[in-house]
């Protein structure tokens, strides 16, 4: 008898999200470059075996997302993609002076406008990943900060960062209120400088409060980095999930 294991776990996507898929990556990639025609009809009916109406649904999910735009007679065109570089380990630490945070002036550097909003700050019982950082049972709690970070008042990143209760009751980072300079720069009054951190970085479907929060025009992944900060003694200070749109930016490590 055949053996059809690999047949059986062949992935199946509608076919206008495998058109979707290619075309974005491409652009994404400059391999379609902006204000340049993308592949004909007829070119990803050969390719996909694609019926114009399903082509027509790929290209509407494309415009959605803000990546292509239509020339009435002449066709469908790659736009100026707005997937941005982020340089995570650029920034762990807060300013000394309670000044800006770096990213927002990272931001500024490039000529565009950063900002946050605070949804949220309460005291909850965390993820089984920030209880395992903390060294928290099942029912531990933690100081939670929950704000979304905007790009030129475009939503970019979804930030729930988790303090544990020793270190932020009856401190600024308990109370829901904005913090210049952020809740790392209380921390580094205490004596807690940020010395160390550990990314893990996914991808993810998006929950329904991200995608909310984020915007999500259409049904795309996001990536889901989490990361953990250690001070003195190696002593975890905070735990935070950075949720951003997995088609509008990129993280960037340098070793």
């Amino acid at each position: 008898m055949a053996d059809n294991s690999e047949e059986k776990t062949k992935p199946v996507w509608p076919v206008q999200d495998q058109i979707a898929a290619y075309l974005r990556d491409g652009i994404l990639n400059g391999d379609f470059p902006p204000g340049k025609p993308l592949p004909s009809s007829r070119t990803l009916n050969e390719q996909f075996g694609a019926a114009a109406q399903t082509i027509k649904n790929a290209m509407e999910i494309l415009e959605r997302e803000g990546l292509v735009y239509t020339r009435r007679g002449s066709g469908i065109y790659a736009r100026e993609h707005r997937q941005r570089t982020m340089t995570p380990a650029e920034y762990k630490t807060p300013p000394t002076d309670g000044g800006k945070y770096q990213w927002i002036a990272a931001a500024e550097r490039k000529g565009m406008a950063g900002r946050s909003e605070l949804l949220d700050v309460e005291e909850a019982i965390p993820p089984r990943l920030v209880r395992e950082a903390f060294g928290l049972g099942d029912d531990g709690r933690a100081i939670l900060r929950r704000q979304v970070m905007y790009l030129d008042d475009e939503p970019c990143e979804l930030v729930e960062v988790y303090f544990p209760l020793e270190l932020a009751s009856g401190t600024p980072i308990a109370e829901k209120r904005r913090i210049k300079g952020g809740a790392g720069r209380v921390l580094l009054e205490a004596g807690l400088p940020p010395l160390r951190c550990i990314d893990r970085v996914a991808a993810r479907w998006p929950t329904p409060r991200q995608q909310e929060a984020l915007q999500m025009p259409t049904k795309l992944p996001v990536l889901r980095q989490f990361r953990v900060t250690y001070s003195v003694d190696d002593r975890p200070i905070q735990a935070e999930f950075m949720i951003k749109a997995g088609h509008l930016y990129e993280l960037e490590y340098e070793f």
